[in-house]
């Protein structure tokens, strides 16, 4: 216990660091997990140490030990209730905002959040990289693929869903969203990927109706051609998720 306290203290010391900020490092465990996910959140995308690097790793690979992996063994549609940051595919889907960097709010619990997290600042960093050499915002409905680094996954997609503010989606935002669906797995084809996991993209915070999201969803996925696309996962998180994609499934 003793050898990764000190090791997530290396962590947070780089990135306070690196922020130059000064916080009371805390006692417990589950404090300095907290600490550091809160300090990965804000960093900003810079050359860093390969010491840091590691050391970061090793904690995150503990954690994911520690989660559990979830593999799929046969082929077909799925669904599985759960965090998608355990799931081992070719890649999970990640719903991104335009800039495409990651969620900044320290410990917020949104999947974007969750999936930086749990993959390491390496995340962000290539993101970043993407996004520079873009020169613009993601547009809505498209996606970029990147590695999954410590994630079970091997690769993410990340890709930009329609915000609907008033709860009632237009029909160019339903296009929208099913462009989402067609982009991740045209790029998953691309790639030749044989496994990928969707996230309920655009519900919750982006308040597209869970209803018709999963219809979408759904509809979508099993139009699309598929070459090495095997295994197709739609994961969520909420009951009522689970129930909806239950009975279109």
């Amino acid at each position: 216990m003793m050898d990764r306290l000190a090791n997530i203290d290396k962590v947070v010391e780089h990135l306070m660091e690196d922020e130059g900020v000064r916080y009371r490092m805390p006692t417990s465990l589950a404090e300095r997990q907290r600490l550091m996910r809160a300090l990965m959140n804000v960093w900003q995308p810079h050359p860093v140490s390969q010491e840091l690097l590691e050391a970061q790793d090793r904690e995150l690979q503990r954690q994911r030990e520690e989660r559990g992996v979830v593999e799929f063994e046969e082929e077909g549609l799925f669904l599985w209730q759960g965090d998608i940051t355990r799931l081992k595919v070719d890649a999970i889907v990640n719903a991104a905002n335009s800039q495409m960097l990651g969620c900044w709010v320290p410990l917020h619990n949104c999947i974007d959040n969750c999936i930086h997290s749990a993959a390491g600042i390496q995340l962000r960093a290539e993101c970043d990289q993407l996004m520079k050499a873009q020169g613009h915002d993601e547009p809505t409905g498209k996606a970029k693929i990147t590695k999954g680094y410590n994630l079970p996954a091997k690769h993410v997609i990340h890709t930009v869903g329609p915000i609907i503010e008033n709860g009632i989606p237009t029909p160019e935002q339903e296009e929208q969203l099913a462009s989402c669906y067609r982009s991740c797995l045209a790029i998953a084809e691309e790639h030749h990927l044989q496994s990928i996991a969707f996230c309920c993209i655009s519900t919750g915070v982006f308040h597209f109706p869970n209803q018709r999201a999963a219809e979408i969803a759904v509809e979508t996925v099993k139009n699309f051609p598929r070459r090495s696309l095997k295994t197709i996962v739609f994961n969520v998180f909420l009951d009522k998720d689970y129930d909806i994609y239950q009975k279109l499934l």
